[in-house]
């Protein structure tokens, strides 16, 4: 049996918020991510590290969220809400799931 996390409430206000004032970059990653997907070969690579940087500016701005609320919380807690919050990045957002776990 799977139940909600007690940050759920928290988790999802983070995230509505990131989604809410971060349309640029997600417009951005979502721009790199099809120019890499149409790109020749020669330039494929480029356009990827490209949408990497991308996607790196997002989970940088996530990882900010995620910290100042955990720090908030004795070290226990902080961790538990650390760990709800990148899988509910992973549900959410997974084209920074894998970056927001090494953060």
């Amino acid at each position: 049996m799977f139940r909600r996390s007690r940050f759920a409430a928290v988790i999802d206000t983070q995230l509505d918020l990131f989604l809410r004032e971060n349309t640029e970059v997600l417009d951005d990653v979502a721009a790199r991510l099809e120019a890499y997907n149409a790109a020749e070969r020669d330039e494929a690579e480029e356009l990827y590290g490209d949408y990497v940087d991308a996607v790196e500016t997002g989970t940088e701005i996530l990882a900010d969220l995620r910290d100042h609320y955990a720090s908030s919380l004795e070290e226990a807690d902080g961790e538990r809400f650390i760990a709800d919050f990148n899988q509910a990045v992973a549900r959410r957002l997974p084209a920074y799931a894998l970056e927001i776990e090494n953060r």
